[in-house]
């Protein structure tokens, strides 16, 4: 553990950063698995969801959860594979 209090506040906000990371990204998951059986169900709502992960995308990596190239791969392989 740390003995700084620097190093304290440091790893603690680690751990929060860690938890809220990996609850957006959680996030996107199950959208991306929503809009995959929305897909398959050949629902109508595929639109609507498709704007709203593309809308949790880019919010991911405006944060910096994920990396603004990967949100734009993301993005261009789910358009991909709606439109396929």
């Amino acid at each position: 553990m740390a003995n700084h209090k620097s190093a304290k506040k440091r790893a603690k906000q680690s751990q929060v950063r860690r938890l809220r990371n990996r609850s957006v990204k959680t996030t996107l998951k199950n959208l991306e698995k929503k809009l995959i059986t929305a897909k398959e169900d050949g629902s109508d709502n595929k639109d609507e969801i498709m704007r709203k992960i593309q809308s949790s995308i880019h919010k991911a990596a405006k944060k910096g959860v994920i990396h603004k190239k990967t949100a734009s791969r993301k993005i261009s392989r789910l358009f991909k594979s709606m439109n396929a």
